[in-house]
């Protein structure tokens, strides 16, 4: 097996100094074990570890860098934003060029405000909500996840019409109390959670492609429902697609699915590998946010230039040709797994949209949080690391997606199909 004595210093190093050694739970490979890899460099589809190891990377910064590791276009519009400063604090027309390339690719999207993480953003639209509405409720669903803001770190009740309860030390029941958790793709669930807590509902938000409990994906007739249910309720629908837009096509899952939500976050791909989010929505609802308004946001760095440019030249370089290549390898890559389970008789399941894709091992069909919690996160464990041992990196995480980039090549492809093979045929041969 390979030794990765730098990546283990490194850590031992980070962690006298850094809370917990990550600046991120999930790059501390606690849900696979052992110790995590620290990069050296990335190019392309690839990154080089401090022990000089190289990897095909289908973590790609969780899904901003969907034309590869240092894509040459973005690389020279951040040089030359950087060579002209890189903060003013005030405002720049980089701003309105990538508002208008986002506007025009999203047409629910008439204003939008630029931030500077996907947490900021989801929490500046769950206030604007609440200010918009007049209401202090939000619905939102077991498994997705919006960022760390507190409304958003709360765990189920002990039934699904219970209000949640803190999952975080540090967010208070009072915040829990104004967070109803329900569980995705269950209408029935959302409907009475409306109708217990009539005219207080202020928004229901969801991913429309849930990524972060793996990729769990809608069932027909789950995202017309919301619109549906919002509509009668008074309550805004917000879609969170932080992972999604611009990732599984140019107009996000609301484009795809045909549903216009009232209020879309947005981060990752529009930043290019810089940190940025974004939320806009309908002219009224965003005509309420200060200056013009009454309902306060504001952020230092929020919009400076070394995002935006970044943005710009990476939704610039994202063609018609570029998405249909990165669907091919996609699912080239998705039924080569699914081909090697099935060889080995693994149960799973496996699942993609656009290059954005995930798979369980499971034989329980994933629609939800619990049923996505019956996979063998063992086994993924397992299968985790016997692919990091033959140059592959997957999500250290069973409840990851995983993302393919404009980088990617049938020749990664093929490799990666290769290390799964072995890996699993190794795993059995261990399992007796």
């Amino acid at each position: 097996m390979a030794t990765y004595e730098r990546s283990i210093n490194a850590y031992l190093r980070a962690k006298r100094v850094i809370a917990g050694g990550v600046d991120s739970p999930v790059r501390a490979f606690r849900a696979v074990g052992g110790s995590p890899l620290f990069v050296r460099s990335a190019q392309g589809a690839t990154f080089i570890d401090l022990d000089g190891r190289e990897y095909i990377d289908y973590v790609m910064s969780w899904g901003p860098l969907i034309l590869g590791h240092a894509a040459a276009n973005v690389v020279r519009a951040i040089q030359t934003a950087a060579s002209r400063g890189t903060s003013y604090g005030m405002p720049t027309e980089l701003e309105s060029e990538l508002a208008e390339l986002v506007a025009n690719s999203i047409p629910s999207i008439q204003r939008i405000r630029f931030v500077s993480s996907g947490t900021e953003a989801t929490m500046s639209a769950l206030r604007l909500a609440r200010g918009f509405t007049k209401r202090a409720k939000v619905i939102k669903f077991a498994g997705n996840y919006h960022g760390h803001g507190d409304s958003f770190l709360i765990a189920a009740g002990s039934g699904a019409l219970t209000f949640g309860v803190p999952n975080s030390p540090g967010v208070t029941e009072g915040t829990a109390r104004d967070t109803i958790v329900v569980p995705y793709n269950d209408l029935d669930a959302v409907r009475k959670a409306v109708s217990a807590n009539a005219d207080a509902v202020a928004a229901i938000i969801v991913e429309p492609y849930a990524g972060n409990m793996g990729l769990v994906l809608p069932v027909p007739g789950f995202l017309r429902g919301l619109r549906e249910i919002a509509d009668a309720s008074g309550a805004l629908l917000i879609f969170d697609e932080v992972i999604t837009g611009f990732r599984v096509g140019r107009g996000g899952a609301q484009v795809r699915e045909k549903i216009t939500p009232d209020l879309t976050t947005l981060g990752k791909i529009i930043g290019g590998g810089l940190p940025v989010g974004a939320f806009g929505g309908r002219a009224d609802v965003m005509n309420e946010l200060s200056p013009d308004g009454p309902v306060y946001q504001a952020g230092t760095l929020s919009g400076n230039p070394l995002a935006m440019s970044a943005g710009i030249a990476t939704i610039r370089g994202l063609t018609e040709d570029v998405y249909a290549e990165l669907d091919r390898l996609a699912a080239r890559l998705v039924d080569g797994l699914g081909e090697v389970f099935t060889r080995y008789r693994i149960k799973h399941q496996i699942s993609r949209v656009g290059s954005l894709l995930g798979f369980f091992f499971t034989d329980v069909p994933v629609v939800d949080l619990e049923t996505a919690k019956t996979s063998d996160t063992a086994l993924y464990a397992r299968f985790f690391h016997q692919m990091l041992a033959r140059g592959v990196y997957f999500a250290p995480s069973q409840f990851e997606a995983g993302f393919v980039s404009a980088a990617h090549t049938d020749t990664h492809v093929e490799a990666t199909l290769a290390a799964a093979d072995a890996s699993i045929n190794e795993l059995m041969q261990v399992a007796g």
